[in-house]
């Protein structure tokens, strides 16, 4: 599966002044890992979806925004991921919110 190249380079612009940042393809697209640790991600079914690993406790609370939903698919969804559809992210302020979430669960997780 492939992925909106475009939107992975709008996530290494939001990720760009930090140094613990690598990419690692990962669930048919590409991950961002922060200190060993998954943040968020680009793919899905049409490659342009933003996979965002908030973590179990606060899974529940994000799920219910506004084009999130699971991680579901043809398998069980994966708790403490969720899936953010293009219009949800389509500022650089909403991806901004996303990914600091996804930065910030990955930072809370001891390093790999």
């Amino acid at each position: 599966m492939a992925f909106d190249e475009s939107i992975a380079a709008r996530v290494r612009q939001q990720l760009k002044d930090r140094d613990d940042v690598r990419e690692r393809k990962m669930f048919g697209g590409i991950a961002f890992m922060v200190r060993g640790n998954m943040a968020v991600g680009v793919g899905g079914d049409a490659g342009d979806d933003l996979m965002v690993r908030v973590g179990k406790a606060r899974w529940t609370e994000f799920l219910f925004e506004e084009h999130a939903r699971d991680t579901s698919g043809n398998f069980r969804p994966m708790r403490g991921f969720i899936w953010v559809q293009p219009a949800g992210y389509a500022t650089d302020e909403q991806l901004s919110v996303w990914v600091q979430r996804g930065v910030d669960y990955a930072q809370s997780l001891p390093p790999k």
